[in-house]
């Protein structure tokens, strides 16, 4: 296993727009035209991976494990969304994100996301 350079602290960010395309009637997860709470997990996950990704040696990546957050407001389309993660812990492989969406100052969603850092060959020889 490598060493992993990964600290507390690490911080992410990324934006987004609501678009039809990440709607609860889109993913099926509802029937409205709002960001949906799998487009939500989506997001937290995508700005918690690419903040970690150019620590990680050649080879390796991170897989999501666990999600456990809440979808606290309703986002329409047009609205930008703002995703941001920290890490908060590290142990091993696995790493611990706390990870929050917002739309300017409100809270649209927020909780604690876990990946774990893998050898992507290795992982997938699994299969």
């Amino acid at each position: 296993m490598m060493d992993i350079i990964i600290h507390v602290g690490i911080r992410g960010s990324q934006n987004e727009i609501v678009s039809q395309e990440n709607t609860a009637r889109k993913y099926g997860s509802g029937m409205v035209d709002v960001f949906a709470t799998p487009a939500m997990i989506a997001f937290m996950e995508m700005t918690a991976m690419k903040s970690i990704a150019d620590l990680l040696p050649d080879g390796y990546t991170t897989v999501g494990t666990e999600v456990n957050v809440k979808h606290l407001h309703a986002t329409p389309i047009g609205k930008k969304l703002r995703c941001e993660s920290i890490v908060k812990e590290v142990s091993g492989r696995k790493i611990v994100f706390e990870v929050s969406v917002w739309e300017d100052e409100m809270l649209v969603g927020h909780g604690l996301h876990t990946r774990y850092v893998v050898d992507t060959i290795k992982f997938m020889s699994k299969f």
